[in-house]
């Protein structure tokens, strides 16, 4: 389970047979401390590859964004590869299960400038007919 904000937009993609992914880079901060000693323990910032399939993934393309809120719950997985080098690589990703979006709607979503006046509505001086 990990409560953190996304880092940057996420990147989607779409498999074979429309399967869609979701890479999400999320970041969970520690708090800092004071020691009883008076030294000072900073503020710890941990950055984690969190991945989402299908429904997951779909949600995630059309509401996340960088400096987001969310709450993940799922399972890590470890893979390797060799870079172009030859070098063998390690990643460590969170395959997600579940998801909660934190960020509140009026912070998530834009509202309109005061200056726009929706369409449907009728002008002062126009009759309501």
């Amino acid at each position: 389970m990990l409560i953190g904000n996304v880092g940057k937009e996420p990147e989607i993609r779409y498999m074979d047979q429309g399967v869609c992914v979701a890479s999400v880079l999320l970041a969970t901060t520690e708090r800092g401390y004071k020691l009883q000693s008076g030294a000072e323990v900073p503020d710890r910032t941990e950055w984690h590859n969190v991945v989402l399939w299908r429904g997951l993934a779909e949600t995630v393309e059309k509401y996340v964004h960088k400096g987001d809120k969310l709450y993940i719950e799922g399972k890590i997985h470890t893979r390797s590869y060799d870079d172009r080098n030859g070098v063998k690589r390690y990643v460590t990703e969170i395959w997600a299960d579940a998801m909660e979006m934190l960020t509140p709607k009026s912070v998530a979503q834009p509202q309109p400038q005061p200056s726009q006046a929706p369409t449907s509505a009728a002008q002062p001086n126009e009759a309501p007919f």
